[in-house]
This record gives C-alpha cells, sequence and structure tokens, in this order.
C-alpha cells in the first residue's frame, strides 16, 4: 500500500498535461449548454438587429460572434460567454428600442430545445474545443511541473503553500499564450458592436497591431493578465487540493475520493477562482479595448473605473460565470483524474 500511495504522490507533468487536456474536453462540454442559452437575464432585440442582454444596467450585445474566433482564455470560459462579458465590463447602456426575445434563462433553455433538439445546446462546441482542451493541458501541465520542481521527496506530501505557487506557475504558462490572444479577441468583439470594422479577422489584427506599435501593442494588458491569472490559479489548486483532503473520509486515501466529492471541490474551486479573477479581468478588458493614451497606466484605469461606476464595476458579469463556473469546473476535475487514473493504469512507470 505504501509502494501505491509513493506512486500517487509521484508527479509527472506529461501525465498532467494529458489528463489536462481530457479535463479540459469536460469543462466545455459542461459549461458549452449554459454558454449557448447565456445563462443571463431577459434577451432583448435592439433596433439594429444585434441579440442583446440587460445586465445590471448595461447592455452587452452578444449575437455578432461571426467575427470573433471562437476559444477559450486561461479561465476557462468560452468567447460565447467573454464576448458578453467584454461588451458588458466596456460599454455604457444602450438607449435603443428594444423588445423581449427571452424572459429568462429557462424561457431561453425551453425554446432553444424545442426547435433545435437538445444538440442545439451544443452548436459550435468544436471550434472551442480546439482552444480549451490544449489550454487546461497547459495548465495542469504547468501545475504538475511545480509540484514536481518544488517535491524533493515523493514520499512527503505537498505543503498547501507549495500547492499555491505549483498553482501560480500554471498560472504564469497559460498566460504567455492567452494575453496576446486576450488582446486581439477583445479588439474584434468590441469593432463587432460599433459597425466600424477596423480588423477582417485575428490574422489581420495581429499583423496591424504589430506593425502600427510593434510586439508591446500585441502583448498589451499582459501585467493584468498575470494580476489576473497567477493568483487566481494558485487558489484555483489550492482550494481544489485541500477539499479533496478536508472531504477524504478518515483512514482513506484522497486518491480514493468519491466522485460527488470529487465535483463539490472542482466546482467550489472553481467559483473562489473567478471570485479572484473578475476583478482584474474587468480591469483588463478595458484597458485593451482603450484607445491609445486614454490610460496612463494600471492604476489610472482602477481610479478612472472607480470613480466613474464605482467599486461594483469590478464584478461586471460576476452572474454569468458564476452560474457556468461550478458544473464546468466539477466536470473539468472529475475528467482530469479519471484520465489520470488511467494513465496510471496503462503507464505507471512514465
Amino acid at each position: 500500500m505504501g509502494d501505491a500511495a509513493a506512486l500517487d504522490r509521484r508527479i509527472s507533468p506529461l501525465k498532467n498535461f494529458m489528463a489536462g487536456g481530457v479535463g479540459g474536453a469536460c469543462l466545455l462540454f459542461a459549461g458549452h449548454p449554459l454558454d449557448t442559452i447565456k445563462l443571463e437575464h431577459p434577451h432583448t432585440v435592439p433596433a439594429d438587429g444585434a441579440v442583446g442582454v440587460e445586465v445590471e444596467g448595461h447592455q452587452a450585445f452578444i449575437l455578432v460572434l461571426t467575427t470573433v474566433p471562437p476559444h477559450t482564455d486561461s479561465l476557462g470560459v468560452s468567447t460565447k460567454t467573454k464576448a458578453g462579458l467584454v461588451r458588458l465590463q466596456t460599454q455604457p447602456k444602450a438607449s435603443c428600442s428594444q423588445y423581449v426575445l427571452y424572459t429568462g434563462t429557462y424561457d431561453c433553455f425551453r425554446k432553444t430545445v424545442s426547435r433545435e433538439g437538445v444538440l442545439g445546446l451544443y452548436k459550435g462546441m468544436g471550434a472551442p474545443l480546439a482552444g480549451v482542451a490544449p489550454m487546461m493541458a497547459i495548465s495542469f501541465f504547468g501545475f504538475g511541473l511545480g509540484k514536481q520542481l518544488l517535491q524533493s521527496d515523493p514520499s512527503v506530501p505537498h505543503t498547501y503553500s507549495q500547492i499555491y505557487m505549483a498553482g501560480m506557475l500554471a498560472g504564469v504558462f497559460t498566460t504567455v499564450i492567452v494575453a496576446p490572444g486576450e488582446r486581439i479577441k477583445c479588439l474584434l468583439q468590441v469593432q463587432s458592436t460599433t459597425g466600424q470594422l477596423k480588423y477582417a479577422g485575428p490574422m489581420d489584427c495581429a499583423v496591424r497591431l504589430y506593425r502600427e506599435q510593434g510586439i508591446r501593442s500585441v502583448y498589451k494588458g499582459t501585467v493584468l493578465t498575470l494580476i489576473r491569472d497567477v493568483p487566481s490559479s494558485g487558489l484555483y489548486f489550492l482550494t481544489y487540493e485541500y477539499l479533496k483532503s478536508v472531504l477524504t473520509p478518515e483512514g482513506q486515501s484522497v486518491h480514493q475520493l468519491s466522485t460527488p466529492r470529487i465535483l463539490l471541490a472542482g466546482g467550489t474551486a472553481g467559483i473562489l477562482n473567478w471570485v479572484i479573477a473578475l476583478p482584474p479581468d474587468v480591469l483588463k478588458s478595458n484597458f485593451q479595448t482603450a484607445a491609445d493614451g486614454r490610460y496612463k497606466g494600471l492604476a489610472d484605469v482602477l481610479r478612472t473605473l472607480i470613480r466613474e461606476e464605482g467599486a461594483k464595476a469590478l464584478y461586471k458579469g460576476l452572474s454569468a460565470v458564476m452560474l457556468r463556473a461550478f458544473p464546468a469546473n466539477a466536470a473539468c476535475f472529475l475528467g482530469f483524474e479519471v484520465a489520470l487514473k488511467c494513465l496510471n493504469w496503462l503507464a505507471p512507470n512514465w
């Protein structure tokens, strides 16, 4: 039994990478239906025909996604959700006349299923899958690598501070890849609401940003992305590992934890992750979509937002991400754990 426990504690970043990809696919499978129905407040149709959603006094236009590259950010939120969030976070309330399209979440769900069947909830899932699975694979790889670097003896369990630091490393890994992609994504999402298309697509946007101001422009907002992802990723993995330990019955191994308890730990980790991540995400969206020279620095973004809209502006879009966070991240960690057990069984010496 001691050998089995030591084997469980031996970290393989490669296995984490593969299992993380499976976890990312499970995250998308659980969260995509909620993205499809938007899981928000009543949907309306403005005069210009774009579908919008009224959330806490702000208008977020969300059915203009044909110009946005579908993928997922480092927090596991697809562009279907983020498109609404970016517009929610950066635009004031619209004044155009509207009529109600959906009276609520259930009405949207019911009408979608009645018109398109259950498969309608998974419409457009292929493209986000190509982004979320590799991104979560990289995140879990960074976490596994961090645990491996901090583990001098496989027979000694990690401390919670080591787990937090390993989770922070996962945030660094994903930021290097996510930051330029989110800069481009935010610009494309915001321009789609104005009717004035400056960029033809993601590649055109990247090329023009580089030509106009160099690589620094492409990576604009990287510091805010780090501020968002590094501590939140640390808390994400720490919460999950801590709850697994707390929920493990006395006398049993944490690796024998039941499925419902894994789901509880994973879902709770997802919620706490967003509690920490959302304020810097709001700041990042405003900073990345602002005209050059509007803000003097990161502190100026915070001061301006609080002065104009109050502290509650830092949590714009909270209801949307929270309603999705629990089921999506619960599924993610369950998929990760199942895949990791299979890999340990198939290749115990990796």
